[in-house]
């Protein structure tokens, strides 16, 4: 067995109203990859947070190599050995490579102690080398790619001697490729005696990368084990108290009439000749590789952007809305799929974020209505089941899970006809997963149009009455749910079908 490098034993951390963690354990060992899982809300976050210096712990102990530890702030946790590296890559964009890696610890020449920039480039040139990185350290962090971003930040772990480095959800914004680089990288740090501590909801990347795991319940350690020898069922009963038989639980819809007709919608340098028709009641899935398209044919159509050419058809009519208050007022909903930006407003109020949409019906003589406001926020609010301390705390007090849920709930508080859902579980826990799946079968089994867009096969696969597969802007398949096929869809999804194709 591995030497134990971190270990955390009976640690509590209480908010107002609420235990985020209570009596939680763990350990942590030198050239391990050890897997950190929990839905949304389970304290993972919580816990990152106190290790990396954010946050204070109301009790318990957090020793390394033996030696106890306590952190003032965040720079404390760092020059202890402790990075993270979150899910949303904090970098100086307009600065270089070398500037972002050494922000905060900088290189002084050893006897005019200014800054050594010659020292800080060749070391970051080094670090680059080693991590067998093609960037140059004088390139911004603007014209990195996401992946590149991660693997600077990797860098940057690197340069203060990390012994411990915390992965956040590293892979959700990565294509294929980039995720078997970042596998090298994870190996490559573990064969140094780096300690990894990895978050994700992809069970697939559990198993292929992690060595060890812990399971964290409602803010509670529920066990741990070597990954070898578990599976994925047994993980799943432990994050959340049950199995989930029906990951996809799809109701039955009467699919009516034709709602919309899409026909040659293209954009120069996104998209081109898309053709679609969607019904009342439908769930029509797009899927498709990192480039494909989908999503800039749905921003076209909720007016976020201008089509070059094509007709859209709303109701038999033609819609060319000139913003997305045009597609709102015709009952259409986007649930962006970088909620974060896009979705929700960190700092304003769960409520705030579900009635905004609806504020001109809330409001008389410019003055919103509190008590009917309220009355909205808590009847969406509680439909999604939303967990929080209250209506009146802020987004980005919540979890990922529980900000995707507000999202769902400011648009379903419109009555859309029409519900864009850009990759609607992405980032999400499996049982969030399972809540949203059903959710969006209610809505389609009550009438509702659905444009569900994911870079998961499986839902795609689930959830979908009929599928329309993308490559490079290009639709090349159409297929109805009786016709479903793995393999025949991903041939469509790397573009190896030469014509369009309905099955």
């Amino acid at each position: 067995m591995a030497e134990t490098l971190l270990t955390i034993r009976d640690l509590t951390k209480f908010f107002p109203g609420i235990k985020a963690l209570d009596n939680v354990h763990l350990t942590v060992r030198a050239g391990e990859v050890h897997a950190l899982i929990g839905e949304n809300g389970a304290g993972k976050s919580t816990l990152v947070k106190i290790l990396t210096g954010v946050y204070f712990p109301t009790g318990g102990t957090i020793t390394m190599d033996g030696q106890p530890l306590s952190f003032k702030n965040a720079l404390d946790a760092q020059q202890t050995g402790i990075v993270a590296i979150h899910q949303e890559a904090s970098m100086f964009l307009e600065l270089s490579v070398t500037e972002n890696i050494y922000m905060g610890h900088h290189l002084r020449h050893p006897k005019t102690r200014k800054l050594d920039w010659k020292a800080m480039k060749a070391k970051t040139q080094e670090l680059l080398a080693q991590l067998e990185l093609a960037i140059e350290p004088d390139t911004l962090v603007k014209n990195l790619s996401v992946a590149q971003r991660h693997m600077v930040e990797i860098a940057k772990a690197l340069s203060l001697n990390a012994k411990v480095v915390i992965m956040d959800e590293p892979t959700s914004a990565l294509t294929t490729r980039e995720v078997e680089d970042l596998y090298r990288i994870v190996r490559q740090l573990k064969e140094e005696g780096k300690a990894i501590i990895f978050i994700s909801h992809k069970f697939e990347e559990i198993f292929e990368i992690c060595d060890y795991y812990t399971v964290l319940r409602d803010g509670q350690y529920i066990g741990e084990g070597y990954v070898k020898d578990t599976t994925t069922d047994d993980i799943i009963k432990m994050m959340i108290g049950r199995s989930i038989d029906h990951m996809f639980p799809k109701k039955e819809s009467h699919i009516a009439q034709e709602i919309m007709k899409v026909e040659n919608l293209s954009q120069l340098g996104a998209f081109q000749n898309v053709s679609f028709s969607l019904h009342k009641g439908e769930i029509l899935g797009f899927f498709g590789l990192v480039g494909a398209g989908r999503t800039e044919v749905m921003r076209t159509i909720f007016g976020i952007d201008k089509r070059s050419d094509g007709t859209i058809l709303l109701d038999g009519k033609p819609f060319n809305p000139q913003g997305p208050h045009e597609a709102m007022k015709q009952g259409i909903g986007f649930v962006p799929e970088d909620r974060q930006r896009q979705g929700v407003i960190l700092s304003m109020s769960i409520g705030k974020n579900i009635t905004m949409p609806q504020l001109g019906s809330l409001c008389r003589f410019g003055i919103t209505n509190a008590k009917r406001e309220m009355a909205v926020t808590k009847k969406f609010g509680e439909m999604m089941e939303i967990r929080a301390a209250g209506w009146h705390v802020d987004a980005d007090t919540l979890s990922g899970g529980n900000q995707q849920k507000v999202v769902l709930a400011k648009w379903i508080g419109t009555n859309p006809r029409i519900l864009i859902l850009d990759e609607p579980t992405k980032g999400i826990d499996v049982a969030t997963k399972a809540a949203v799946h059903e959710f969006v079968s209610e809505m389609a089994s009550k009438g509702i149009a659905v444009l569900l867009i994911s870079s998961e096969l499986p839902e795609v696969l689930g959830m979908s009455d009929k599928a329309v597969i993308m490559h490079e802007g290009d639709v090349t398949a159409i297929f109805e749910r009786s016709h479903f096929n793995e393999e025949e869809i991903m041939r469509a999804a790397l573009g190896e079908s030469k014509e369009v194709k309905h099955a």
